[in-house]
């Protein structure tokens, strides 16, 4: 029997109706077996700040740290906002990625698979970008298959649940991608 993976997701976006975090929620319902997932929302992190850090890590942020160190791996909703990623998944990134005296980054050696909605082209140039900051905490991208929807509003409804089969079967195939990558670094 294969050890169960649990996965977090979280998403850049911080709207309400988001289309990124739609793409979290249909996550959710097509797990392959063996899967369990979890949405962590990052809209209760703080601005980062090494003043804050040095006081020591704020609630929200500890909570955040403790459910990538308790996961097997990651999904990531990757909005692109001016051809990089939003703030809001860079600050994720930048608190995630502190290493403190008692333990190193949660981030480190973290497999971890990424999607997204954008504009006329997906999120090709925001989830580049992710994949380079990934190289900091020696994380592990997935790199096929690869989920970019492009001008895909029609794909949802008005709060920002996805509609479009395909896309769920996309997502489908993603986390049992993301599944067999994370077996595999296990064994390694």
């Amino acid at each position: 029997m294969t050890t169960p993976i649990h996965v977090l997701g979280f998403s850049g976006s911080l709207r309400q109706a988001s289309h990124n975090t739609g793409l979290l929620r249909a996550a959710a319902k097509v797990l392959p077996d063996g899967m369990t997932f979890e949405i962590f929302d990052l809209a209760s992190l703080p601005f980062y700040n090494g003043d804050v850090e040095a006081m020591g890590m704020p609630a929200p942020v500890q909570a955040f740290r403790a459910s990538i160190a308790a996961a097997d791996a990651l999904l990531i909703a990757c909005p692109e906002y001016n051809y990089s990623v939003t703030g809001a998944l860079q600050n994720a990134i930048d608190w995630a990625s502190r290493a403190t005296r008692d333990a190193p980054t949660p981030l480190n050696e973290k497999p971890f698979a990424i999607m997204g909605v954008g504009g006329q082209f997906g999120t090709v140039r925001a989830q580049m970008h992710l994949r380079q900051m990934s190289l900091h905490s020696i994380m592990h991208p997935l790199n096929t298959p690869q989920l970019m929807l492009a001008r895909a509003r029609d794909k949802f409804d008005e709060h920002g649940n996805l509609l479009d089969e395909a896309v769920h079967q996309q997502i489908r195939q993603l986390l049992e991608s993301l599944a067999t990558w994370t077996h595999r670094l296990r064994s390694v």
